[in-house]
Order: structure tokens, then sequence, then C-alpha cells
């Protein structure tokens, strides 16, 4: 039985695959060395600034042996063939802030927003679907290049809410702690941020002096209503606010 393989150098046809390259970053499993030439590859051959996208795979399926199923079905550049799959353009934004590219990661993030395929009459005559709801893809070859696919589909839209509040502002919630890892352009100087907890409100302030991408443990300083506190601070739901600074 004949082995193959997607994503290789060698392939006629899909020869670098996102989420290979994004997933070598989240998953922790990458050598650091190769998880930076990885994400150097996908935005050389699949980010397409000119119609907003980040591709799944490139190039299509189409005429090759290699047989990936049912996504062949697709013609060349349409949905998982070769268009934008927004899952998996949501995991590169994902992969860019975890090495902590902020400018990169937001550059991205604010690309796929489906807005700014709506920007002019003549982008959204070429969208051609809702400039306010997330699609599933994206058409990425051909005269059907920016032609939004699948559009209200959640999965997509859950992730992008994800990785804006988490990956890219920071607030992190995770077994009753708190903490903000942020991953921000250097040239964003101020957020703010207020977190409901069952009772407490959290008003969160982010500052950002010295033009950095993210939290620095060993220069970054948090303050809990004025005291100084680590980044991991226990949550309380009893009916009280508190005022939590964070300076990079």
């Amino acid at each position: 039985m004949m082995e193959m393989y997607f994503g290789s150098m060698e392939n006629e046809e899909c020869r670098i695959d996102s989420i290979a390259q994004s997933w070598s970053v989240i998953s922790k499993a990458g050598d650091n060395d190769k998880k930076y030439i990885s994400m150097e590859s996908l935005e050389n051959h699949l980010i397409d600034r000119e119609n907003g996208i980040i591709k799944l795979l490139d190039p299509p399926f189409e005429k090759s042996k290699l047989e990936p199923g049912y996504i062949k079905a697709y013609l060349p550049g349409v949905r998982e063939n070769g268009g934008q799959y927004t899952h998996s353009s949501v995991w590169v934004i994902i992969a860019e802030a975890m090495l902590g590219f902020g400018d990169k990661a937001l550059e991205l993030y604010r690309m796929i927003n489906p807005i700014e395929h709506s920007r002019t009459k003549e982008a959204s005559k070429k969208y051609k679907v809702e400039p306010y709801v997330i699609p599933a893809d994206i058409y990425g070859a051909g005269n059907l290049a920016g032609r939004g696919g699948w559009t209200w589909y959640t999965g997509s839209a859950s992730w992008y809410y994800k990785a804006g509040i988490e990956d890219l502002l920071g607030l992190k919630v995770e077994e009753g702690y708190l903490k903000v890892e942020p991953c921000i352009p250097k040239d964003w100087k101020e957020y703010q941020m207020k977190y409901q907890y069952k009772e407490s409100q959290y008003d969160i302030i982010v500052k950002n002096p010295n033009g950095k991408n993210g939290f620095e443990p060993e220069s970054s300083k948090v303050l809990l209503n004025g005291n100084k506190v680590e980044n991991r601070i226990k949550l309380d739901g009893s009916r009280n606010v508190y005022h939590l600074e964070v300076e990079l």
C-alpha cells in the first residue's frame, strides 16, 4: 500500500497545511526553532492579504494522486480545499500570540473580521455574504477568491471570541484563578476590561508604557486594590468590587 503525506514540500498539491504549522505551536510539541520556521512558512504561503484570508492549505487538491477524502470533491480554493477555513485561521492567530507576536496576531485578527470584507461597495460585491457574522469559509482561488461561504458558523465564532479575549487581551480564568497575560501590539498604551465572577466584579486596566507585546514576569507588575500580587488571583464571588492593574 502506497503511503501518502500531506503538507510536504515534495507534493504537487497541499505542499503546506496550516493545521500542522499552527498546532506545532499550540500543542507545544514543536521544537523551539522549528516552531518559528513553521509559522514563517505559513505566513509566506498561506496568508493572502489581497483577499484578506488565511488559507487552510496550498496548492489546492485537483489533479494529483493524493486522496485526502471528501475535500477533494470541492473545487480548488473552495472551503477546506485551499480556501479559508475559519477555525484554522483562528488557530494561526492563537499560535502567533503564543509566540509573542502581538502585532502580527492583531493584524490577522482584524484581517479576517467579516467587516473588513465589506468596507467598500466593491469589496461587498465580492464577499457577497453578511458582514456581521463569522463565516465557516471564504473561497481562496480563481475568480471566486474572497467570496464568503457558509455563514453564522458558531464553531468559528467561538474560536474567534476565545482568541480575542484570552490570547490577545489576555484574560484567562482557570480552576478558580484569574491571570492577565496579553499579547498585544507594541503601540497599544492602555485598555480596560470588566469581568463578572458570580456576584463580584473585577475592573481591570492594562497599561503598556514601555511598548511591550506581552506580560514579562521579571519586569511586569500586578496590583490588586493597590497591593502588589502575583499574576494568579484567586477569584472571589462574594459581592465585592476589585480593581486590578497590570503594567506590562
